[in-house]
């Protein structure tokens, strides 16, 4: 395939348009992502509100999940039909509505159908920033745009654990979901400031596709979500079936990759058939596209482990607050948001490949510092500049390969886009947290029963007692009081806890050790990333988006657009 010609320059008079569009959807972004924060802040109170176990209060944060992953690419189609102002206003409105749910929820049935509808709105939202980002902005605007996008989950997440902190402490956790509704009042309010082309009529929903798709992310997200639950490979006392001994959650993951093949399989027969997709693959054609999602996913991924991990260290095993987390992790949340809005800075000196090899040498860096530095005390020095190091990539990362995705499509597949994006960030982010779950105490079981066999002060007999060596993430405190009800000396009692820090800390280096060599092998597919000049940048408008064919000289060729 002749690849176009390149633009002589970028026009010098490029159009500047208003930011009050962005400004509504950097609120769309902040409401989405708002939401999604408070919610571990709320647990809490709505556990004590409700007398329910905190297990049927995460409902409300799983089915969030599973109802925005399962129906993102069916939402891009939705906004394609019905137009994408118009869907957009909609489905804000309903946000505000699932927010009022949430505040005057009287059970924790009606909080998890408030999530429930959140989630089926977002399924719209996140396709629609997408696809009114690029009918709103070109160039120089646009890659700001998608930065600020990046930025605005950072911040989100940032505001939520204070403020729902806050007011969680002083009010109760209904108040919280009361700026969640404002923010859905300030964006419907802002939407009057956006464009876009009304609707097609001839946009047709493949109903197969979605259903395949939906189903398949749902298996895929439930099966991960539990694999620590459910059991790794044999199925656990708390499985709710098992197959043949098997946990279920393997189970799921495999049907779940069944039925995503199924859905891949369908499209391209339907798009070779001359029928309407239910997501255009052709936006995935070039493998500097598929270099992207696979970027994008491994990213997210890690951001995820990252952000489990974390917490799950300081308010477990140290027993510290939720704002100490909070503290903990804000050299990451505001590096994450600073670099994600200033790295557009950097697309017209370097190219997507140069910052996605960095980002990723940056994070693995990170991770490989941390491992070896990290102690039970989070304010050192070198801990802090290893999350600020990885703070760094991450925000390079995420912004990058969506503006790869974004500017090498036209703007009539941009809901593709989005709903690619969507479905491969909520993916990621359940299988990084999973993973890193799954991993940490399979490490631990390892750790603990090393330890207790080289404590010869702690016999075989308490061990038999507290069950020592099944004991999961647990804080000193805790592990003080189960040995309050054994026949356990205070040197036992010590010698426990010695073994309960030691392991916990080591079974954290080794898992961001692990995790530093996954961000490694990111690397491959980041060396995939377009490798253009400014001056080799045609409009995918008149290009024809994406070019299905790999180019014979990609370093010197490489025409994507971003």
């Amino acid at each position: 395939m002749t690849a176009p010609e390149p633009a002589a320059t970028a026009p010098a008079t490029e159009e500047r348009r208003s930011w009050l569009p962005m400004v509504c959807l950097f609120l769309a972004q902040v409401l989405m992502s708002f939401n999604v924060a408070a919610l571990p802040v709320s647990l809490g109170g709505m556990v004590e509100d409700f007398g329910v176990p905190p297990t049927v209060v995460s409902s409300t944060i799983v089915v969030y999940g599973l109802v925005v992953a399962a129906l993102v690419m069916t939402g891009a189609k939705i906004g394609q039909r019905v137009g994408w102002v118009l869907v957009f206003r909609v489905v804000v409105v309903t946000f505000g509505v699932s927010a009022l749910l949430m505040i005057l929820s009287p059970t924790v049935g009606w909080a998890i159908a408030g999530q429930s509808l959140a989630g089926a709105s977002a399924a719209i939202i996140v396709p629609a920033l997408v696809a009114l980002i690029a009918e709103n902005y070109r160039g120089a605007q646009q890659a700001t745009a998608i930065g600020a996008l990046g930025s605005a989950r950072a911040i989100s997440g940032v505001s939520a654990f204070f403020l729902g902190g806050a007011l969680g402490t002083l009010v109760g956790w209904r108040p919280v979901f009361g700026i969640v509704l404002l923010l859905a009042v300030a964006v419907l309010a802002f939407s009057f400031t956006l464009r876009s082309d009304g609707g097609n009529a001839d946009v047709h929903i493949d109903v197969v596709a979605a259903v395949l798709i939906g189903v398949a992310v749902m298996l895929l997200t439930l099966g991960f979500n539990n694999l620590n639950t459910w059991g790794l490979f044999y199925a656990t006392p708390d499985a709710p079936f098992d197959v043949g001994g098997v946990s279920p959650a393997p189970v799921l993951v495999l049907c779940g990759v069944v039925l995503g093949q199924t859905f891949f399989w369908w499209t391209r027969r339907r798009m070779a058939a001359g029928k309407v997709p239910l997501v255009d693959l052709s936006v995935l054609a070039s493998p500097r596209e598929r270099a992207a999602v696979y970027a994008m996913f491994i990213i997210v991924a890690l951001e995820g482990a990252l952000n489990f991990t974390v917490p799950l260290y300081i308010q477990i095993v140290q027993g510290r607050t939720p704002f100490d987390t909070a503290l903990a992790m804000m050299p990451f949340n505001l590096t994450v948001f600073v670099t994600a809005t200033l790295v557009v800075r950097f697309y017209r000196r370097y190219p997507p490949r140069t910052i996605g090899v960095f980002g990723f040498v940056l994070t693995t860096a990170a991770l490989l510092w941390l491992s070896f530095v990290v102690t039970n005390n989070w304010e050192t020095l070198p801990t802090i500049l290893g999350l600020f190091v990885f703070g760094v990539g991450q925000g390079a990362l995420v912004t990058l390969v969506f503006n790869v995705l974004v500017t090498a499509a036209p703007t009539s597949r941009a809901g593709d886009v989005g709903s690619i994006r969507g479905t491969t960030q909520n993916l990621a982010s359940a299988v990084g947290t999973a993973i890193a779950g799954a991993l940490l105490v399979t490490l631990l079981s390892f750790n603990v029963g090393r330890a207790v066999v080289e404590h010869v002060e702690i016999p075989p007999s308490l061990v038999a007692q507290v069950d020592l060596d099944a004991v999961n993430f647990v804080s000193n405190d805790e592990l003080r009081g189960v040995l309050e009800d054994t026949d356990a000396t205070p040197a036992q009692v010590e010698a426990a806890v010695e073994v309960n820090e030691e392991t916990r800390l080591d079974t954290l280096r080794l898992g961001l050790l692990i995790l530093a060599g996954v961000s490694a092998t990111a690397i491959l597919p980041a060396s995939r990333l377009p490798a253009y000049t400014p001056d080799e940048i045609p409009d995918p408008e008149t290009s024809g988006g994406p070019d299905p064919e790999p180019e014979p000289e990609p370093d010197r060729d490489d025409r994507s657009r971003v």
